[in-house]
């Protein structure tokens, strides 16, 4: 995980990365963090900010349901090392974990989906974007992870990834509904799923579950949600 200049939080490119990566590996323990900083600054400065830079890391894999190891190992290293020539390579924190080998339980949306019939629509639990955006939030990773086991289990499965969203009485000004719907298919294209198997489309607030407005903030998340439409099975 790399950070940019004096940063404590991982840059944009590391969170995409370790997103997916989290995924992938749900079933893993993780066992230590090493914290490390470029050459720049003081040596007990560059000390405290990998420290920082470890806890902003274990707080990442914590959301995301990651397990840790009750013996840990954190080690905030700071610019004590053999330094990369390439500063940005030295502002990093370094994951180490080990795998279980126990099979995983199948989740309930992945069993639902193998289960499902043509013309069935089944929403995603737990699928969070930050506020009017098409960036989907850590802990929505699991979710992603279900719906891609689905699909390579299911090698017939073809789907339309549908976006919703709530509160908006005109329109969906800004189209964030398709752009929540691309993010799910561009997350399956990236781990290998085919692309003729995939269709995506925005709805806006065409098909609320509650009438518009809304009358709280439950009614509003359950409007604003991610669905996949069964095409084949």
């Amino acid at each position: 995980m790399f950070f940019d200049f004096n940063k404590d939080f991982p840059n944009q490119s590391s969170i995409l990365s370790i997103n997916e990566w989290m995924a992938s590996h749900k079933n893993i323990e993780i066992t230590k963090l090493l914290g490390y900083c470029d050459s720049i600054d003081t040596k007990n400065y560059n000390k405290k900010l990998a420290e920082r830079r470890l806890e902003s890391i274990r707080d990442l894999l914590e959301k995301s349901g990651l397990k840790f190891n009750k013996n840990l190992e954190k080690i905030a290293i700071g610019k004590d090392f053999k330094q990369s020539k390439i500063q940005a390579e030295n502002r990093k924190v370094t994951i180490f974990y080990i795998e279980d080998q126990s099979k995983p339980l199948e989740s309930e949306l992945t069993k639902q989906i193998r289960n499902s019939k043509v013309g069935e629509t089944i929403k995603l639990p737990n699928i969070y974007f930050f506020n009017n955006s098409d960036q989907i939030v850590a802990k929505s990773q699991p979710t992603l992870f279900d719906l891609l086991t689905a699909m390579e289990e299911n090698p017939e499965l073809k789907i339309e990834i549908q976006g919703h969203i709530c509160c908006q009485l005109v329109s969906d000004i800004n189209d964030v509904s398709t752009a929540r719907a691309k993010t799910i298919y561009s997350y399956l294209i990236r781990n290998k799923i085919d692309s003729k198997r995939m269709t995506f489309k925005g709805y806006g607030t065409s098909r609320p579950i509650h009438k518009i407005p809304e009358k709280n903030e439950t009614e509003a998340n359950e409007n604003r949600r991610v669905e996949i439409l069964i095409v084949e099975n």
